[in-house]
């Protein structure tokens, strides 16, 4: 029972039964009680009713003089208990939406709430620089930033606007108050402003960029605008320096690493990496180029945008628009005397002949390919005019790789294998019992069980074996079938390393590894 409240006084403030937040239900009658403005400002939480007096939670240091100011303000009984700081404040984001506050005081400010239509003819300019509006996006960042988020989308509607993080590769809709929709206009035109763009302009699409500083950690916001019947969509990607990793930090095995570095000490050639869009390619070519960044090396990489900046590499942006392209581009990057270069994608015919001709004159290459996996990436060269002789003879190795969730830390628990997982990864029926893990979810993880990601990849070496097959236009699944049997490892084998180390689930691996023989 929580008790009313007392005028018993400790040292750091007032003697209260606790309440655990975390686990206690929180009555939405209690929450609609309380604006979000004074919750925020005390901080307290609303949890429910007890014989009458709203049930509240406090921080324990909070003071008596405090406590009567709330009841004064609130003019009821009050049934106080203490919880965390931080439970109160996860509650109030939780339950009352994020930057709550804000938008209340926005509305106090806009007085009378007008129509979506009336609200389209604001100045948008001066509606932007309002500090309410200021402050609101400054939350929306943090919030994506302190959740790990890699991007934002907010996004019109008829009836509503919508911000949307994505974390570890899946998006979770952010609770906003439905007030938001009224200064949708403003909120979009204050991001770009930020990212200098031109707010006038709403009828086509715009990309800009902001720097910014978080917690004392410089961030990369690289801002997407798209014209939509009810208002532009923002599209906000997150780079930071914590998302410049290690290759071991990445999740390569420590064999694996031996045979990358054999290929970084190579004075010529090409490594390619393969996978979806959002399979952390850039990630990992930044992290090879990270290992032999070294004075006695000139590093040129050309890409469409920069990702990332490291200091002693030059980095080049492609802008097609005004003829800088990825093969006008590669020619002059020749002119520097590069020893490294990396190509941020191979798209066409005449950026994969220059980019392996240059390998063959004595340079060591990286680039990309969209392509599903590894033995893929030869039959994609092929298929857009490369000669299978060009690439026997300049290809060093094709890594293909996938993004999996790793399994939270601090909810993790083991369960037997299902059955009908039992073929994806080529056990038999009556094979003995396999534990695996998974998250229950918890605060940590916000519930879902996963937190961070980890790669799962293969790794093909382009020895003598494979450059007959390559010569010969054997197809993908020959050079395949191959590679495996000189001991490749496929992405769903390395995935099932991983969750037998109870690094992710069969369901992540499965989900990434949808093509048979993946």
């Amino acid at each position: 029972m929580i008790e009313r409240l007392q005028d018993q006084e400790k040292t750091a403030g007032l003697k209260l039964p606790r309440i655990a937040l975390t686990h206690t239900a929180i009555d939405p009658s209690a929450v609609k009680e309380i604006p979000a403005k004074v919750a925020s400002h005390y901080p307290l939480m609303p949890v429910g009713w007890e014989n009458g007096a709203l049930k509240i939670a406090v921080p324990s240091s909070i003071d008596l003089e405090t406590l009567d100011e709330i009841r004064v303000l609130l003019r009821r009984d009050l049934a106080v208990g203490q919880a965390p700081g931080e439970d109160i404040e996860k509650c109030i984001k939780t339950h009352y939406g994020i930057g709550a506050e804000t938008l209340e005081r926005l509305i106090d400010e806009a007085g009378a709430a007008p129509s979506h239509r009336d609200a389209a003819v604001v100045n948008d300019l001066d509606a932007a620089q309002e500090a309410s509006v200021m402050k609101f996006v400054n939350q929306i960042l943090l919030e994506a930033y302190q959740g790990g988020a890699t991007d934002i989308h907010l996004e019109p509607y008829p009836e509503d606007f919508r911000v949307r993080y994505r974390i570890d590769g899946v998006l979770y809709e952010a609770k906003i108050s439905d007030s938001l929709k009224r200064f949708q206009s403003a909120i979009t035109s204050r991001v770009k402003i930020m990212a200098d763009l031109s707010i006038a302009e709403k009828r086509l699409p715009q990309d800009g960029r902001i720097i910014v500083r978080v917690e004392g950690r410089e961030m990369d916001l690289r801002v997407s605008t798209l014209p939509t019947p009810f208002g532009e969509s923002v599209g906000i990607r997150l780079l930071t320096s914590r998302q410049f990793l290690d290759l071991p930090y990445l999740g390569f095995a420590a064999d694996d690493l031996r045979r990358l570095e054999s290929y970084l000490r190579k004075p010529h050639g090409i490594l390619f990496l393969t996978g979806p869009t959002g399979s952390g390619k850039t990630t990992t070519l930044y992290a090879l180029l990270k290992r032999i960044n070294q004075t006695d090396k000139k590093i040129i990489t050309l890409e469409d945008p920069i990702e990332y900046q490291m200091k002693g590499i030059t980095q080049v942006q492609a802008q097609p628009k005004i003829g800088l392209t990825f093969a006008n581009g590669l020619r002059a990057m020749l002119r520097h005397d590069p020893d490294v270069m990396m190509i941020g994608e191979v798209r066409d015919l005449e950026t994969a002949e220059i980019a392996i001709r240059v390998s063959l004159t004595g340079h060591l290459v990286f680039s990309t390919l969209h392509t599903n996996d590894a033995p893929g990436a030869v039959t994609r060269l092929e298929d857009i005019g490369v000669e299978p002789y060009l690439i026997s003879s300049s290809v060093l190795c094709i890594i293909a790789q996938r993004l999996v969730r790793v399994i939270c830390k601090k909810c993790r628990q083991t369960l037997p294998l299902p059955r009908e997982f039992r073929p994806e990864f080529g056990l038999a029926a009556q094979a003995p019992e396999v534990a695996v893990y998974v998250g229950k979810g918890c605060d940590a993880c916000m519930g879902t069980g996963f937190r961070g990601r980890t790669v799962i990849y293969e790794i093909l070496p382009i020895v003598p074996e494979i450059k007959d097959l390559i010569v010969k236009r054997a197809p993908a699944n020959v050079i395949r079938e191959k590679a495996v049997a000189q001991g490749m490892r496929s992405l769903r084998q390395c995935g099932w390393e991983k969750i037998q180390a109870g690094v992710t689930t069969p369901e992540e691996v499965i989900r990434v590894t949808l093509q048979e023989g993946l």
